[in-house]
């Protein structure tokens, strides 16, 4: 695959068109950078319409169709995750450059086969974190990486519902991989590991619980639910929980839910060093001593929290001006491997009911 010029517009297909295929198409439509070519999908009435409706000229019933396109350049990966792999893989070997949502896979052998193929091929290949890419994550990450908060040896990652399990193929193990831990545990997992400098973790203790199920009975709270959602089908855990260590010394701690008895539903992400620390969410703030004082400082930023618009349209700017080779990706393929890794182990932990070592 040659490197597109950076003066020409890296040429797009989106496999997949459910509900992130279509952010993610957005983003790329308002893009200067992009040109969207065509859209896949194995209902190809479907990927018709919703290529009609973003402007993208061809449409495929096929995903294989689509790859053998010598006009696209780069493709998206938004299909459930029991299909990351194939496609991703495919789209490696058809000289792509690739973004594939998170997680990259559902386990880690397939994560490191994405990774092999990766790495034999002269492509871009980003794992979708787009929360690494909102304002307010890229602006604490700048004071990391200047010292500003030393050594950083703490942090803490939660992603609470209480009655958001979305049902479908989210709620089903085999499809899905797993439940809340890795749909939107994985998000602050990530955040925190990122912000940690991404250290090599050498040990991991999880635990998971499977109480409460979807809560399908509370009827006075309204919540996402996908296409295929049924009451009746629900193999993924209600929450998870884990401590991870790492070669440095640091730890942090996470927990995430779809379903669990809280006043309220929350996210939390934060770090915390030998000469400050920070909160990443739900609001960006910077924790200091100045002459003698504790102090607080709040940066001058568009939003402190995570905005969806603007996250995904950072994320397609960084995929596109990475595969013109005028930036370099801000979530690489080895780290989303790496992601895979901490959430096997947690899963892993949490079945044998001891803490799993991964030196």
């Amino acid at each position: 695959m040659s490197t597109p010029a950076p003066s020409q517009p890296v040429r797009i297909g989106v496999i997949g068109a459910g509900s992130i295929a279509r952010i993610h198409l957005a983003a790329y439509r308002d893009d200067p950078d992009s040109q969207l070519v065509a859209v896949a999908d194995m209902n190809a009435e479907r990927a018709r319409a919703v290529a009609d409706e973003f402007g993208a000229p061809d449409a495929y019933g096929d995903p294989q169709q689509l790859l053998a396109d010598s006009d696209i350049d780069a493709v998206s990966v938004c299909t459930w995750n029991d299909s990351h792999a194939t496609w991703a893989i495919a789209a490696i070997e058809a000289g792509k450059h690739v973004l594939v949502e998170k997680p990259i896979a559902r386990t880690l052998a397939e994560a490191l086969e994405i990774q092999r193929v990766a790495e034999a091929h002269d492509v871009v290949v980003q794992v979708g974190f787009v929360r690494r890419h909102a304002p307010n994550c890229q602006v604490l990450k700048t004071f990391v990486d200047e010292g500003e908060l030393g050594e950083i040896y703490y942090a803490k990652a939660s992603c609470i519902r209480r009655n958001g399990n979305p049902g479908g193929w989210f709620a089903d193990k085999e499809i899905a991989g797993g439940g809340p831990l890795l749909d939107i545990g994985v998000h602050v997992l990530d955040l925190a590991w990122y912000l940690m400098g991404s250290p090599k973790a050498v040990a991991v203790s999880g635990t998971t619980a499977h109480r409460l199920g979807n809560r399908a009975h509370i009827t006075t709270m309204p919540r996402y639910q996908v296409a295929d959602y049924d009451p009746a089908k629900n193999s993924v855990e209600d929450m998870a929980g884990a401590m991870i260590r790492f070669e440095n010394g640091a730890v942090l701690m996470l927990d995430c839910s779809y379903s669990l008895h809280a006043t309220r539903d929350s996210i939390a992400v934060s770090i915390h060093g030998d000469k400050g620390g920070a909160d990443l969410e739900p609001s960006l703030q910077i924790a200091s001593e100045m002459h003698g004082s504790v102090v607080n400082i709040t940066p001058q930023i568009s939003s402190g929290t995570f905005e969806m618009g603007p996250g995904f349209a950072a994320e397609i700017a960084n995929f596109v001006q990475t595969c013109q080779g005028r930036a370099e990706s801000v979530a690489p393929a080895w780290h989303g491997v790496e992601v895979v890794r901490l959430l096997e182990a947690i899963y892993r932990s949490a079945e044998e009911g001891r803490e799993i070592s991964l030196v």
